[in-house]
């Protein structure tokens, strides 16, 4: 059987070098937790009766979070880099021991409990030993007798990132404390931490504090943070107005591990821009830029790769590829292979000079050719994911300001711009629709679902719509069902009417990544996946149960309705369909019949003639197996097993 490909089409065959958005899901980001070891933080929160009332200690719960963000990281961004830092204990711990390293000399009462990296399975167990109040770690959570220096824990995490992380693009360090004021009567040392600050911003490194109030005492910014959290004012004010401050008590029932988690989540690391400084030309001479990001990406599982094992290390196998020629096996160089394409059953070559000016239409560049009506834009039209755009001021200064009266304009008249939108320089040009969103976030853990700006939505062109084959007309439903369909609908809207990508992890890569943690992390293997989207049977039967029993009786009396309509009869039970007038009566199949003739009343020859003819099937099988019984052969099996039976019988004589 011929090979489907054509031959002369490569593995690289490229119609349009499409991007891979994999990589652009978000830069590689290094978070280091700061956590703060102290009397006050050690200390479990007051006893409640609250099932739901906090009982770690900020430290531990502190700790916990790390673990669980650490553990979400290694599926969601395993290329990531997480670490622990532990302040104000009596231990003092700094990287790995060198010929470079002082260690706890250098940076006293800083304990390095998981060294800033990409998470290994030690660094989850480290953490997990903790969390479970293992032996080997109860001196390690022990507070030091003397004031810690900021600065000092400053420097050290400063040392953490340039030795660790010199090249990420994002570099955050997460300070949880309940002190508002360590240094208060120390100015000195005051100013020394806001110098080791300052030197973590120019470095590139972002400050965020994680408060921590208690009952009787509220955390304080103004005292000492206000002056370490540098902000730069340029920055615009997108930026956070300030943490908010999490409450360590044991009578609210407020977790303080999830307000934590909840908080972290929300202060992802900015999107990686898919695109930046892209022209968007809204009229004659009227230019801004944007930046596009890809907000939405399906997760896959991580590659598998192969290991090699018979060295002294494993070790990674790397593939390569490579051409050969058919006859004599002879690599091919790329030089020799030209692109092709099939046109009227001939090959037409190109150069790769040819090739390239074959893709080119211009300059990437957004333009707006007119303005729609929103309503216009039919639910089918979407021909990929849409690209969320947002203004820079790098190339032109304004174009925030810009970019905002468009938004706010499409955003109240209910408008969307079409556009001429070419994305890269080797880019087909397409036509999108400009639509607005306004941001909304979960009510849950309050990050941004959906955010504020513009979205770049692809139409489709006349070479890419489809014609459907006549369709039956279909039944339409009595009003009556529809109405009780319609309360059935309407006591299971999920809330708001808004369905929450936060609250449906996929059941299959969590199970995939639940099996790998267990595996490397020597845990117990789950008995079963943990699926969020399983309907929760109960809770639709006592709030919608009443609904659909009674839509399913009316549904049955206009089902029998319908039959003694249309098919006649009691309740439908003559179910001949009616014939049109210009219907003819089907007609009966004919049986075909022999000659008359009985088998075994046949010579040879005119066996042969009925075998020619392909006549003896229309002979019963009681027929065949007299002759096959007069001939002295098998008369059992099937009709088909008689007739090949009688054929060979006539062949060998």
């Amino acid at each position: 059987m011929a090979d489907s490909k054509e031959p002369w089409k490569g593995e690289e065959e490229e119609e349009e070098e499409e991007l891979d958005e994999t990589s652009y899901i978000a830069q590689k980001d290094a978070v280091l937790f700061a956590i703060d070891v102290s009397e006050s933080m050690l200390a479990p929160p007051p006893p409640s009766d609250d099932k739901k009332a906090e009982k770690d200690s900020p430290t531990t719960a502190a700790i916990k979070c790390a673990y669980q963000i650490m553990q979400q990281r290694i599926i969601s961004n395993p290329k990531d880099m997480i670490g622990v830092l532990l302040f104000g204990t009596e231990q003092s711990k700094f990287q790995d021991e060198d010929e470079n390293s002082r260690g706890g000399l250098q940076y006293p009462h800083c304990y390095i409990l998981s060294d800033l990296n990409i998470p290994a399975a030690e660094d989850v167990k480290t953490l997990r030993g903790i969390v479970q109040q293992d032996d080997e770690f109860k001196d390690l959570l022990v507070p030091a007798k003397e004031p810690v220096s900021m600065s000092n824990m400053l420097f050290c995490a400063n040392q953490i990132f340039t030795t660790r992380a010199p090249n990420f693009g994002s570099r955050r360090l997460f300070i949880i404390t309940d002190k508002d004021d360590p240094h208060a009567s120390d100015k000195n040392a005051r100013s020394q931490a806001q110098v080791r600050a300052k030197d973590l911003y120019d470095l590139g490194v972002v400050i965020e504090l994680f408060p921590i109030s208690h009952p009787d005492h509220e955390f304080d910014r103004s005292k000492f943070y206000d002056d370490i959290i540098y902000r730069d004012p340029a920055a615009g004010g997108d930026l956070d107005v300030g943490p908010s401050n999490f409450r360590s008590s044991g009578s609210d029932g407020i977790s303080l591990l999830s307000n934590l988690i909840s908080d972290i989540n929300s202060k992802q690391v900015a999107k990686r821009a898919l695109f930046s400084n892209l022209p968007f030309e809204i009229g004659k001479d009227f230019t801004i830029s944007v930046k596009g990001y890809n907000l939405l990406q399906k997760q896959e599982k991580a590659r598998k790769g192969y290991v090699y094992l018979d060295g002294e290390t494993k070790q990674y196998v790397e593939g390569e590829t490579a051409k050969f020629t058919e006859d004599s096996v002879r690599p091919v160089e790329k030089i020799e292979i030209k692109k092709a394409y099939k046109f009227g059953g001939s090959q037409v070559l190109f150069t790769e000079e040819e090739m390239k000016q074959l893709k080119t239409f211009g300059s990437p560049v957004l333009r707006i050719i007119g303005f729609k009506p929103q309503s216009m834009l039919p639910f089918w039209a979407a021909i990929k994911k849409s690209t969320f755009i947002y203004p820079s001021e790098e190339h032109y200064i304004g174009s925030t300001r810009v970019f905002s009266a468009l938004w706010q304009k499409l955003t109240k008249d209910k408008k969307m711009g079409v556009a001429w939108y070419i994305a890269r320089s080797n880019a087909a040009p397409v036509l999108v629709a400009i639509l607005p969103s306004e941001e909304r976030a979960s009510d849950t853990t309050k990050v941004p679902i959906i955010p504020a700006g513009l979205w770049l939505y692809q139409l489709p062109f006349l070479d890419d719509k489809r014609d459907l084959t006549p369709q039956q007309k279909p039944l339409v439903a009595p009003d009556l069902l529809i109405d009780e369909m319609r309360k059935v609908v309407q006591q299971l809207q999920l809330p708001k009417a808004i369905y929450d990508p936060n609250k449906y992890p996929n059941p299959a890569l969590q199970w995939h990544y639940k099996i790998l943690q267990a595996l490397a992390l020597d845990e117990e293997l789950p008995d079963q996946p943990e699926d969020k989207t399983v309907p929760k049977f109960r809770q639709i039967d006592k709030r919608a149960g009443q609904y659909i029993n009674k839509w399913g009786e009316i549904l049955d009396k206009e089902f029998r309705e319908y039959q003694k309509e249309h098919y006649g009869g009691i309740d439908g039970t003559k179910l001949k369909r009616a014939r049109g007038d210009s219907e003819e009566p089907p007609k009966k199949k004919v049986k075909p019949a022999h000659s008359g003739q009985s088998l075994d009343g046949m010579n040879v020859s005119e066996l042969k003639k009925v075998v020619g003819t392909k006549g003896l099937s229309k002979y019963t099988m009681q027929e065949l197996k007299d002759l096959l019984s007069a001939k002295g052969l098998d008369a059992k099996g099937k009709k088909a097993d008689l007739v090949e039976r009688v054929e060979q019988w006539i062949e060998d004589n």
